[in-house]
Formats: structure tokens, C-alpha cells, sequence
């Protein structure tokens, strides 16, 4: 026999051996999440060496998922309310991403898992309707001196040859989003598709840009010492670099009645310091669980008064009843109602989550440019 033909045999051999064992070694593919008919959502997590493993679903509390003698951990939860979910394994203490779930959740400091409980009715399910276009764009900001990006929505039917004017609401994400929080989490586009086409909205374009004035707020343990300075400098940026490049681009309409400003936590506190301080750009406010306003509002907003009702279409202010925002929102509203500025007092079921925000916009944009 060839000794060189031998040696590569035995090697083939070795190799073919030792690929035959990985393969038998590997473990089963994990289904999860698995969405059932009745609602019901099935969790698996391998994990073998884990002593603890609990499910963190959103708007719940963390539950324990249970180990079996393969080293998977599962659970079932009750039936869900249709609707779009955030949720990670907590494994001995550490959040960690369904690694079996390629949907996910983005966020800057805590990016999740996402799975879809579908139902019909909701203004988030992607039906069969005209569906509008989602453009992104980039550009070097002089207010802040970094690189940013903003989202454009322009609705079905939409003609960049054509001459006709669309409303604009500018929509803003909350405290560790970016700038794709609306449309990867919130599906803001999807929601105006559909109110759109049902004749529930009026055909708009949406702006969603990035929120952070000043960047550094994300990663920073004092947040009181930069609150001040991320809005005033997200103002400046919107209404000097963002704005015009929108009114630029775009056939926007410029005067107030047909601009809308809208955003959740930290971008609903933007929305109002924004919107209510320059009445002359904005004539649509809307706040979904307003966070970072502190409660010196007369110094957050000099001179608003009754007069304010001349300029203002809508002022609306929302919050969950379970949101651990409620009691700022209370006073500010009470606030409002002392200074005679007409507005829209809306508390709902829920906590601080996109489950109630997303049906915050379905309903607020409802109302716009009416």
C-alpha cells in the first residue's frame, strides 16, 4: 500500500470520526418562542449549568421557568392579549436574548427579544392596504457635532414629482431608544397604514429622528446634570437642522396648523418643552407618559397661559394608570388646568411600555390636522 495514500486514509478517517461525533453532540434545535392557538406562548432556554432561569415578559413580572433532565429551561404563560412583546431570560441574575428568536427589540441599553401574539383588530398588524415607504437619512450634525439619522414616513400615494402639500408630525423615541424605535418596535408606519386606508388619519408624513441632544445622557450615571442641556440642544437641532432638511426634501407643509410634535417618555417630556415653548411652529402636542420634566413647570414653560388656546389645535397628555410616571403627569396636567390652557387629560390601562404607547399614536393620530 502507498504510505502516503495510508497516512491520508487515516486522516480522512479521523476526520470523518470526529465530524460524525460533533454532530451526534449537538443538541436539538429549540422552538421559542412558540406561539400556540389559544394564545398561550411556550418559552425554551438551554441553559444546563444555569441554577436559575426566569422568564422577564413585558408588562409582567418575572417568573420562574422550570429546568427539565435535558437542561432546558420552559414556560407557558396564560393566554396573551394580541399584541407585540419585549421579553429576555434572566439566568442566574444576567438579562440575555432568546437565542432561538432571531426578532428583536432594539434598544442602547437593553435590547430584548421581541415575539408577536397576532389579532385581527389591531392597528399594528400589517393588513392588505396601501402601504407607505420608510426613507433614512443621514446627516453631520453642527448643533450637537455628531453623526445622526432621522426616519421619514411618507403615507401610500405619496409623489415626489407631485405638488401636493402633506402635514407633519415629528415623532419622538424615549430614553434609550434610537431613532428606529417607532417603526422597529412602535410600527408607527404600519399604525398609519392602517388608519390611513380606513380613513381614520389623514394622510401625513412622519419624521422620526434621534432624541438625544446631548448623546453622552445614555451611558451617563447623572442624568439630572445633562436633562437640561439634551433638550435644549435637541430643540435647536430639530428646529434648525432636522426641520429644514425635511422641508427641503419633502412636500411639507410649513405653517403650524400642519406640524404635530408627539413622542414617549423622554420624548413626550421633548414634545412638550418643544412644542409649547414655539406655539408659532407647532399647533399639535402630544405627550404618551411624559418622563424628565421635573416640576418646576413655570420655569419649563414661561408665559403659557389661556392665550395659548388660540394657537393650540390639541394638547393631549397621556399616561398609564400602572406607570410609575403617573403622579408627574397628574401635576403637570393639574398645572395646565391652572394656568386655563385647554388640553386632553388621557389615562389608560398599563405600565411605562410600547403597549401602551402604540395605542397612544393609533388614537392620537387620529385627531391630527383636522
Amino acid at each position: 500500500m502507498n504510505a502516503n495514500w495510508s497516512v491520508r486514509a487515516l486522516v480522512l478517517a479521523f476526520g470523518v470520526v470526529c465530524n460524525a461525533g460533533s454532530f451526534a453532540q449537538s443538541p436539538p434545535r429549540l422552538v421559542s418562542p412558540e406561539v400556540q392557538n389559544d394564545n398561550r406562548v411556550t418559552f425554551r432556554f438551554r441553559a444546563p449549568n444555569a441554577k436559575e432561569v426566569m422568564l422577564g415578559l413585558e408588562g409582567s413580572k418575572p417568573a420562574p421557568m422550570q429546568k427539565d433532565d435535558q437542561g432546558v429551561w420552559s414556560l407557558t404563560t396564560e393566554p396573551l392579549q394580541p399584541d407585540l412583546y419585549g421579553y429576555s431570560f434572566i439566568s442566574d441574575g444576567v438579562a440575555i436574548i432568546d437565542p432561538s428568536n432571531p426578532v428583536m427589540k432594539p434598544n442602547l441599553l437593553n435590547t430584548q427579544s421581541m415575539v408577536h401574539v397576532p389579532g385581527a383588530s389591531l392597528p399594528w398588524e400589517v393588513n392588505d392596504v396601501p402601504h407607505g415607504v420608510i426613507h433614512h437619512h443621514f446627516y453631520k450634525s453642527g448643533v450637537i457635532g455628531d453623526e445622526r439619522d432621522f426616519y421619514v414616513y411618507t403615507p401610500p400615494g405619496y409623489d415626489a414629482r407631485g405638488r401636493q402639500k402633506y402635514p407633519v408630525l415629528y415623532l419622538l423615541h424615549g430614553f434609550s431608544d434610537d431613532a428606529s424605535g417607532w417603526t422597529a418596535v412602535g410600527r408607527a408606519n404600519v399604525i398609519l397604514d392602517n388608519l390611513i386606508a380606513q380613513g381614520k388619519a389623514k394622510p401625513m408624513l412622519v419624521v422620526m429622528t434621534l432624541g438625544y441632544g446631548a448623546p453622552e445622557i445614555v451611558t451617563s450615571s447623572d442624568h439630572d446634570s445633562l436633562r437640561e442641556k439634551n433638550q435644549r440642544r435637541f430643540t435647536e437641532a430639530l428646529l434648525s437642522e432636522v426641520i429644514p432638511q425635511v422641508e427641503k426634501s419633502y412636500h411639507a407643509a410649513t405653517d403650524a396648523k400642519s406640524r404635530a410634535i408627539a413622542g414617549l417618555s423622554m420624548g413626550g417630556a421633548e414634545s412638550l418643552l418643544t412644542g409649547l415653548n414655539h406655539l408659532d411652529k407647532f399647533a399639535w402636542v402630544g405627550a404618551f407618559s411624559s418622563g424628565g420634566l421635573g416640576d418646576d413647570f413655570n420655569s419649563q414653560f414661561p408665559g403659557l397661559d389661556e392665550k395659548a388656546n388660540r394657537q393650540l389645535r390639541t394638547l393631549w397628555v397621556a399616561c398609564g394608570v400602572d406607570d410609575h410616571l403617573i403622579d408627574i403627569n397628574r401635576k403637570f396636567r393639574d398645572w395646565l388646568k391652572s394656568k386655563g390652557v385647554n388640553h386632553a387629560d388621557i389615562e389608560t390601562p398599563g405600565v411605562h411600555s410600547w403597549m401602551v404607547w402604540r395605542r397612544n399614536l393609533a388614537e392620537f393620530a387620529s385627531l391630527l390636522f383636522r
